[in-house]
């Protein structure tokens, strides 16, 4: 599945406030990964966005093969090969001075680490709800898969920033509660 394209300007989408209700409908606690449940939640009580899709990311090797693995890598020379499955976020954003100010903060996040986290558009998700941006954290050289077979040591950095990510995104949904 290709999860990158670059990212589009925002369009008018006079069935935004549908389209998000329709969506969070159809959306439960029990469907995204408990460390972001917050984060997520969060995202979809502004009024100028939803999520869409998400992952916390996952990372599966031998010994440890539950697709939806939550618990941190171990520290351990006996793993060489590490699956990653990306974690990201999907959202629709509203063509308003709001959602225009928040998604100009969501590109600003790709900072942290320019070559392991992109800000892009996928165009089968954008087909179906314009407007539709992700977030995705997994090496540059990957951006275009939902996931990576990586070195341990890599996967490890890559840990470390994914966590920093999702950081920093809590971060700036608490700076985004407060302009509402």
């Amino acid at each position: 599945m290709e999860t990158f394209t670059e990212p589009k300007e925002l369009a008018e989408n006079s069935h935004y406030q549908e389209q998000k209700k329709k969506t969070l409908a159809g959306l439960s606690d029990g469907m995204i990964d408990v460390p972001i449940i917050e984060i997520i939640n969060a995202f979809n009580k502004l009024p100028y966005c939803f999520i869409l899709q998400c992952c916390y990311g996952h990372f599966i090797y031998n010994g440890q093969n539950d697709s939806h693995n939550l618990e941190p890598l171990p520290i351990t020379d006996t793993i060489a090969r590490v699956e990653y499955r990306i974690a990201y976020i999907c959202l629709c954003i509203e063509n308003s001075d709001l959602g225009r100010g928040l998604l100009s903060a969501l590109k600003k996040t790709t900072v942290i680490d320019p070559e392991n986290i992109q800000f892009c558009c996928a165009e089968w998700f954008w087909k179906g709800q314009a407007n539709s941006y992700a977030l995705q954290v997994e090496p540059d050289r990957f951006k275009r898969e939902d996931k990576a077979t990586l070195d341990y040591r890599e996967a490890l950095y890559v840990e470390k920033i994914r966590n920093e990510f999702f950081f920093q995104i809590q971060e700036l949904l608490q700076k985004q509660q407060g302009r509402d």
